[in-house]
This record gives C-alpha cells, sequence and structure tokens, in this order.
C-alpha cells in the first residue's frame, strides 16, 4: 500500500506519461514525425500488356504526366463514365494529349483480356491504353496503388466487382500527386493538366 508521500509522484509520473503520448501523438497527426513513420506511398514497380500487345511497365510512367484508372469492361457505369469523362479532357488537351500517359488498368484480368481492352477502349479517346495482364501481375498492381477491389458473386452465377474509383494523377517522376478531379469541364481539367507537362 502507497504511503501519502509517494502517491503524489505516482500521480504526476502518470500525468506526464500521458501528456508526453499525447504529444507524440498530436506531432505525428500534424506531419512532424514523417520521418518516423512515412505515408504509404501509392504507386510502384509493374508490368502489364496494353490493347496493342506492348509490354507497360512503371518506368513507362516517366517523362510525362500520367492519368490512371483501375477498373474493368464489364462496369455498368462508373468505368464508362469515367472514361467518357477522361476522353473529354484528352480531347481538351490537343496535341498536348499526345504528352500524357493515359491507363485504364483491369482490376478483373479473367474477363479483361488483351482482346476485351481493345475492344472496349475503341468507343474512348484512342490515347487511353487498357493495362491487363495474368491475375499475379494485376494484384501487383493493384497493391502498388493501394487499390480496393473485390469480386462480388451474383445470383445467376456471374459477378460484379467493388472497386477504387479515383483518377491518379502522378507526375513526369511517376510519383503519386493527387486524385484527379474529373468532375469539371474538360477544358479546365486540361488545364491543371497542361502545369504538370
Amino acid at each position: 500500500m502507497m504511503d501519502r508521500t509517494t502517491r503524489p509522484l505516482v500521480i504526476v509520473g502518470a500525468f506526464a506519461g500521458s501528456l508526453a503520448v499525447g504529444l507524440l501523438l498530436m506531432l505525428w497527426a500534424l506531419g512532424g514525425l514523417q520521418h518516423v513513420t512515412a505515408p504509404a506511398a501509392i504507386g510502384g514497380p509493374f508490368q502489364l500488356t496494353d490493347q496493342s500487345g506492348q509490354t507497360v511497365t512503371d518506368k513507362s510512367l516517366q517523362g510525362r504526366p500520367t492519368l490512371i484508372f483501375f477498373g474493368y469492361t464489364h462496369c455498368p457505369d462508373v468505368c464508362p463514365t469515367s472514361l467518357f469523362e477522361l476522353s473529354e479532357v484528352l480531347r481538351a488537351m490537343g496535341k498536348d494529349a499526345d504528352r500524357v500517359n493515359a491507363y485504364f488498368i483491369s482490376v478483373d484480368p479473367e474477363r479483361d483480356t488483351q482482346a476485351a481492352m481493345k475492344d472496349y477502349l475503341s468507343s474512348f479517346d484512342p490515347h487511353l491504353k487498357g493495362l491487363t495482364g495474368n491475375p499475379a501481375a494485376v494484384a501487383k498492381a493493384i497493391a502498388e496503388y493501394r487499390v480496393y477491389a473485390r469480386k462480388v458473386p451474383l445470383k445467376d452465377g456471374d459477378y460484379t466487382m467493388d472497386h477504387t474509383a479515383l483518377v491518379y494523377l502522378m507526375d513526369r517522376d511517376g510519383k503519386f500527386v493527387a486524385p484527379f478531379n474529373l468532375k469539371r469541364k474538360p477544358e479546365e481539367a486540361a488545364a491543371d493538366l497542361k502545369h504538370y507537362l
């Protein structure tokens, strides 16, 4: 049992300890301890194939700004809408669209073959490249970009895919900048993208 002289010291010690932990958590939250706990990087090594059979890797991103969207060809709404909006931005870029990489990366390699990607993307801007590969190669790209993708079985034996619906903007060095906003006039989005050329 504690006597009257040690009890105040224990209380003060406990308070000081909790204060120190609180200050460390606050510093971390405000970014003051980034060298200790760096945020998870978005992007990294991958190797996939485009709809023309050309190999595309993370090295292909270098030298140009890149827009990347993860989706699948059987997607009923989000994917075609996003790819249409992306196509409108590329159209608004004019000749500068040749200086941008635009990739549609499949989260459904089981159905999204090279031929399926080629057929699907024929409805969108020709600058868009559809990337696919074997399940392991696709899973690696999904993991590198911190994408959520999950197969959801349907009653008829078919399936759909739940997935992240962001457009990733990568800079000329292949480093993640921010999610790219397509929900604005194509001309505004194109002007924004031109800052990264």
